[in-house]
């Protein structure tokens, strides 16, 4: 890919060029690491880290040009500099437009939402698959092209990163990229120059608070998504609404396409006539526009009937067959760290579940509940750095579903872990008779010491990391995997 900066420039009309601009651009990164010979230097204002610090060695690697905000007392030799008021909103003109915007190419299905987001986006790739397309995934596990599979940093992407990986996806053949859509991405505008063709929402709880400020704003940068889903000029857009949930109205109040919803009450397009909720299975019996759908699914929980609601609904809004909808989620067993039966030679049930939210505890642990023929423990905690206000919700939810609780470390990052379980445990101040309160800081031996005193028919629930293979500390990132912990455990148990 390569563009005359004298074309790029063209977007800016407002940018002031310092040099030369009859220059050939054949790469555009923020990151000074990556630049190649011919690259457009983007100089971002972070938090801890000013790109403008990193000129000297962006040219010295082969940029030819910068987008800057500063301009230095002596640019380095030959860098054409280019002023602009704020880097970032010139880089997401920039960047979709020097790869020819991939994000219009592309049949683009955003899911935004507190939960489910993932087991959705799985779902829909599945069934698109199994229908012929070739698909793209971008979530927050992983980004996914076909069979391609490389580790994801953030649920969405930065601008330059996602619109590269779009712009791979469509050098691949793909027809379609469903992606998990993230509240900080639409509020930062990250998913810029992508023209969305279906928008769905899965639900709005409490999180992310410390970006947000207020469940105000949280929602209404959700509903972003929804708004611009009129924009631009392709055909067949629709929204999708879990009308459960609250902030469905308010949103569906705002988008100008053709609108599906689902739901528990028959008023729904796509609502369940009957689900039975197993320990590994659930029966499911929906309603939908083209007539009922009987499920027999590898997945349980009444949480999972959502997503597949909703991975159904968008389907059906892209056309595709209820044969093929029903025969891939027949055979769906799930995603790792989202509800994920943990099998090592054990008496009793360990499932590793990725709800580091109120909603999304409350939900496993009445799942867990269901299926649960002794006690209900629950091993878990809160990340530091992050929504504060929900670490004694949680607590109260632990207490109010769980038998035996014991309360840990999830990501403390900077923060003491102690007084992240002080927050927590101010609503475990008081123990009813019959359930127990443990409180250890170090994760591993909060595994261990439910996995050493469950009796055979307990379940245990670990949650908070789920498919995370690592534990984020004040100085460093150590690897930690909640399945490996247990597995390791029984492993020396049975020796």
């Amino acid at each position: 890919m390569e563009k005359q900066l004298s074309a790029l420039l063209a977007l800016l009309p407002e940018a002031e060029a310092l040099g030369a601009i009859d220059k050939l651009i054949t790469d555009v990164t923020a990151d000074s690491r990556t630049v190649i010979p011919g690259s457009l230097f983007i100089c971002l204002k972070g938090a801890t880290v000013d790109g403008h610090r990193f000129l000297a060695m962006a040219a010295a690697k082969g940029a030819v040009a910068a987008l800057v905000e500063d301009v230095p007392e002596e640019a380095p030799a030959g860098m054409t500099l280019i002023k602009v008021a704020d880097t970032r909103a010139a880089m997401e003109l920039v960047v979709p437009y020097f790869l020819d915007y991939p994000g219009k190419k592309l049949r683009m299905l955003g899911l935004t939402g507190t939960n489910g987001k993932t087991t959705t986006t799985n779902i829909m790739r599945l069934i698109l698959r199994k229908a012929g397309y070739k698909v793209g995934l971008i979530g927050t596990i992983n980004i996914m092209i076909e069979d391609e599979v490389t580790v994801s940093h953030n649920t969405t992407p930065d601008v330059v990163d996602l619109q590269k990986t779009l712009y791979k996806m469509v050098q691949s053949g793909c027809a379609y990229c469903v992606m998990e859509v993230s509240s900080h991405a639409l509020a930062l505008q990250r998913v810029a120059g992508i023209e969305f063709d279906c928008g769905v929402l899965t639900n709005i709880t409490q999180d992310h608070l410390d970006f947000h400020k207020t469940m105000e704003n949280y929602r209404a940068a959700k509903s972003l998504l929804f708004e611009h889903l009129s924009d631009g000029t392709k055909p067949n857009k629709h929204a999708i609404f879990n009308m459960d949930d609250a902030s469905s109205p308010l949103i569906m109040a705002k988008t100008k396409v053709p609108v599906l919803t689902y739901g528990k009450a028959s008023t729904n397009d796509i609502y369940p006539l009957s689900f039975t909720v197993g320990a590994k299975a659930m029966q499911l019996e929906l309603m939908t526009p083209v007539g009922e759908m009987d499920l027999e699914l590898k997945i349980t929980g009444e949480f999972n009937v959502y997503n597949v609601m909703s991975a159904v609904a968008a389907m059906l809004a892209e056309g595709i067959s209820k044969e093929v909808i029903c025969e891939v989620l027949d055979g769906f067993d799930g995603v790792p760290g989202r509800f994920q039966l943990v099998e090592a030679g054990q008496p009793y049930t360990v499932i590793v579940d990725y709800a580091h939210t109120p909603d999304g505890l409350e939900n496993v642990l009445k799942t867990a509940r269901e299926i649960t023929r002794g006690k209900l423990w629950v091993v878990f905690g809160c990340g530091g750095d992050r929504d504060a206000k929900k670490r004694p919700i949680m607590g109260g939810l632990a207490l109010d579903l769980a038998d035996n609780i014991v309360v840990t470390s999830d990501n403390p990052r900077t923060e003491d872990p102690e007084a992240i379980l002080d927050d927590i445990c101010v609503a475990l101040r008081t123990v009813p008779e019959g359930k127990t309160v443990v409180r250890l800081a170090d994760r591993k031996e909060a595994i261990h010491h439910a996995l050493a005193h469950a009796a055979a028919e307990d379940v245990i629930l670990i949650a908070g990391k789920g498919h995370e293979n690592y534990q984020i500390l004040k100085d460093k990132t150590i690897h930690f995997d909640d399945r490996e912990v247990v597995l390791e455990y029984w492993s020396g148990k049975n020796d």
